[in-house]
């Protein structure tokens, strides 16, 4: 595992850190690490909720080094976008709950890596844009298809198109992010609500995020439904459903086997 991905284990969260100074940039070693990572914690079963956060006090993560496109070398744009994108879709297929402890300037991949979390946590002073056509680029881990579902079409233009800068106050009231606390408040924020996650049935959230992400499919609200009722009966196969039952009839605080 690259050092440039931290990685710590308080009971059932985990506390992914982007740990590459002064900006926490992307790299060819960290976006396989992330990706790799995260199948891990998938396949732990004592993880129900993951928060990632970056090193420092400045940068969640300013996305890739712009160096590594100074040459104009295809075939390493071509690898660098593959690695992107399987890194921040394996983060947004992470079985349970992820939340994004923004703890500074998000730019470009540096957000795309927090819209592919399920939460988005910003401290007062963070700032997030997509600036990759400034440069002759464009976003390409997602930022062009989750920015219009969080903030809608209009302001994901503004961001992407015009490339506008937006306070976290600014984002907070445009959907982009969910909570915004004082400066150096995010990583407290995001595991209080990491625990307050880890509370729930493992079992009934990883099937209630899959419902849930599977409404950007534009499936019909009938097949929605029926996904609803088949992953409800699905749950009777689990040892959490019975668990969670039998606590509450008994008045006790119920043991997740996430299986």
């Amino acid at each position: 595992m690259s050092d440039l991905i931290q990685i710590e284990k308080r009971r059932h969260i985990a506390v992914l850190t982007i740990n590459n100074p002064p900006a926490n940039t992307w790299t060819a070693e960290s976006l396989p690490a992330l990706r790799d990572l995260v199948r891990e914690l998938n396949a732990d079963t004592n993880i129900f909720a993951l928060v990632v956060t970056g090193q420092g006090e400045k940068f969640f993560s300013a996305g890739a080094d712009l160096k590594t496109f100074a040459d104009g070398d295809k075939a390493r744009a071509n690898d660098m976008a593959q690695l992107f994108g399987e890194a921040f879709a394996t983060l947004s297929e992470f079985r349970g709950v992820s939340i994004a402890a923004i703890n500074g300037y998000a730019m470009g991949g540096g957000l795309e890596c927090a819209m592919a979390c399920d939460i988005r946590i910003a401290e007062e002073h963070a700032q997030m844009a997509l600036p990759e056509a400034t440069v002759g680029l464009l976003p390409c881990a997602g930022g062009t298809q989750n920015l219009p579902w969080l903030v809608g079409e209009g302001w994901a233009k503004r961001m992407i198109l015009c490339g506008e800068r937006v306070k976290a106050d600014k984002a907070l009231e445009i959907g982009l992010v969910e909570e915004v606390v004082p400066s150096g408040a995010s990583l407290d924020a995001a595991l209080k609500l990491a625990e307050g996650a880890c509370k729930q049935s493992p079992s009934s959230t990883a099937r209630c995020k899959q419902l849930i992400m599977s409404a950007r499919d534009g499936r019909s609200h009938e097949d929605g439904w029926r996904m609803e009722r088949e992953l409800f009966v699905e749950l009777f196969s689990t040892e959490d459903q019975k668990e969670g039952v039998n606590a509450f009839l008994e008045k006790r605080s119920p043991e997740w086997k996430n299986r």
